[in-house]
């Protein structure tokens, strides 16, 4: 996909018709008075970065269980590599760096421990009292679960902000009111109920970008994991035809790389022809569109921000490449069975005795609650562990722990 270099906003600061403006944010559920140094998503960016949820990422897994090494990626260092390449696209199509990097910084917060493991599982425990899904997660932590400021619970963020954070991969309603993707999470459904997010229309600009950079990082970086781990080899690289390519380019110019240096040169070419597809595709589509305003871009209708035809087939192909090479593999697949069982044991026990959950939090606000409401608040606590200490409170719990190594 061809690029427009003469319309790339590196660095100038000027913000495209199209792009977010704080300066005429829809404003806060509770207002407050602005700050003088900083833009409302700056604000926002700062509020998400010192959460306690935010230092949480570091100890959970992205694909590879932590105690498995420290040079593998983790929700925080994958979370990372998001916010970088959400804010180049962002500055490159003169949108509002700040709002792509909170949403990109975001994205992950209502993460379980051991990944998509760890989902699934309390997602299969709460399927009786609504089930368990993250980005629905992601929107209780900023809007009650994170408890710092003294007006109100969670983190206050911006309209625009909390839009990025539910809709970043697309509308969750039809216009018919239909979930896009199944039931709509009621978690999300009761707080539009107070602060409607118009879900059935699409996130602005610096959502979008802040989407398909997540999908970006971890196409690249689930591939440079599983190099590092044995579980993929070059050979396995050469399945897919835009993979062979890169290799062989690196190899005609460096024909004697050691294998580290070689994997790096790969996934840096990786990254930067997904992020010039994704580029070239959006100033296709804002040719065609025209928007005037974010609003425009809300009501276009379709995703701007994403991979041409052919690179989407690459990215289709990366993905089962990985499914069937990493996340299937008999080693992964043993893990997450012991990850599982870790977090189900877990959840029996402090619905039998809640006091075993030793917030002050937790323990004063359970009791009395109805069977469903007391299940939320355990998916609550369990959402919100690393790896690490789940680990850690079931072997104090029980009498034998899988071993996730």
């Amino acid at each position: 996909m061809s690029i427009d270099t003469r319309v790339l906003g590196f660095g100038s600061g000027e913000r495209a018709v199209f792009a977010s403006d704080p300066w005429s944010s829809r404003g806060r559920l509770f207002p407050e008075d602005s700050s003088l140094t900083r833009s409302e998503f700056q604000r926002d960016r700062d509020r998400i970065v010192h959460t306690t949820a935010f230092r949480r990422l570091k100890h959970k897994t992205q694909v590879f269980i932590s105690p498995d090494g420290d040079h593998y990626r983790t929700r925080l260092t994958h979370t990372v590599e998001v916010a970088q390449i959400a804010r180049a696209l962002a500055r490159a199509l003169k949108l509002d760096e700040d709002l792509a990097e909170g949403v990109a910084l975001v994205h992950d917060f209502g993460h379980t421990p051991f990944g998509h493991t760890g989902e699934d599982a309390l997602d299969e425990v709460l399927k009786p009292y609504g089930g368990f899904d993250h980005n629905a997660q992601s929107l209780r932590i900023v809007t009650k679960l994170e408890r710092r400021y003294a007006d109100f619970d969670g983190l206050n963020l911006t309209w625009e902000s909390l839009e990025g954070l539910v809709k970043h991969n697309g509308p969750l309603l039809t216009p018919q009111g239909e979930g896009t993707h199944g039931p709509l999470p009621q978690p999300i459904r009761d707080y539009c109920l107070i602060h409607d997010l118009e879900l059935a229309s699409f996130a602005s600009l610096e959502a979008q970008v802040a989407a398909i950079s997540d999908d970006i990082a971890y196409n690249t970086h689930d591939i440079d994991d599983g190099l590092r781990s044995g579980l993929l080899t070059f050979d396995m690289l050469e399945e897919v035809p835009f993979l062979a390519g890169l290799m062989a380019d690196v190899r005609e110019r460096y024909p004697h790389l050691e294998p580290s240096r070689f994997a790096h040169e790969i996934m840096r070419r990786q990254i930067t022809r997904m992020v010039e597809d994704v580029i070239g595709v959006s100033q296709k589509n804002l040719a065609e569109i025209r928007p005037q305003s974010a609003a425009d871009v809300r009501a276009a209708g379709r995703v701007i921000s994403t991979f041409s035809a052919e690179m989407a087939a690459t990215d289709k192909a990366i993905k089962k490449l990985l499914f069937s090479r990493i996340y299937r593999h008999p080693d992964i697949m043993r893990i997450r069975a012991g990850a599982a069982q870790i977090l189900t044991d877990l959840f029996g026990a402090y619905m039998n005795d809640p006091s075993l959950m030793r917030s002050h939090y937790w323990v004063d606000h359970i009791a009395g609650l109805n069977e469903a409401a007391r299940a939320r608040h355990v998916g609550d606590y369990l959402a919100g562990m690393t790896d690490t200490y789940a680990i850690r409170v079931h072997g104090e719990l029980f009498d034998q722990t899988p071993d996730l190594r």
